[in-house]
C-alpha cells in the first residue's frame, strides 16, 4: 500500500497559477505511475494527468497546454504545475499512485483548489 501526502492547494484568481505536490512512501521502492484526479461538486472524479516511469504521460483534454505533470528524481514525488487557471478547474485534487503497472490506484486525501475572483 502506497501512502500519499499532498500539498499546494488554495485560492487563486482566474489566470493564476498553483503547484501541487505529492510525496509517496512505499517501503523503499520507486513508484511506477503517479498522477492526479480531480472532483468538482456534483461531478464524477476525472483523471487530470498521470506519468509513468516508462515515460508515458497523459493529460485530459481540458488541461492540455495549461497543466504540466512532472516527477522528482527519486520517482516517489509528483508535481502538477497549473497555469492559466479557470473557474472550471475548481475541484478537490487527489494524488494517485500505483507501485507496479497493474496495481490499483492508491489515493491521497485530496487538496482543495478554488479558482475565483
Amino acid at each position: 500500500q502506497v501512502q500519499l501526502e499532498e500539498s499546494g492547494g488554495g485560492l487563486v484568481q482566474p489566470g493564476g497559477s498553483l503547484r501541487l505536490s505529492c510525496r509517496a512512501s512505499a517501503a523503499g521502492f520507486s513508484i511506477y505511475t503517479m498522477g492526479w484526479y480531480r472532483q468538482a461538486p456534483g461531478n464524477e472524479r476525472e483523471l487530470v494527468a498521470h506519468d509513468t516511469s516508462a515515460g508515458n504521460t497523459f493529460y485530459a483534454d481540458s488541461v492540455k497546454g495549461r497543466f504540466t505533470i512532472s516527477r522528482g528524481s527519486a520517482r516517489n514525488t509528483v508535481y502538477l504545475q497549473m497555469d492559466d487557471l479557470k473557474p472550471e478547474d475548481t475541484a478537490v485534487y487527489y494524488c494517485v499512485a500505483a507501485q507496479y503497472s497493474d496495481d490499483p490506484w492508491s489515493w491521497g486525501q485530496g487538496t482543495q483548489v478554488t479558482v475565483s475572483s
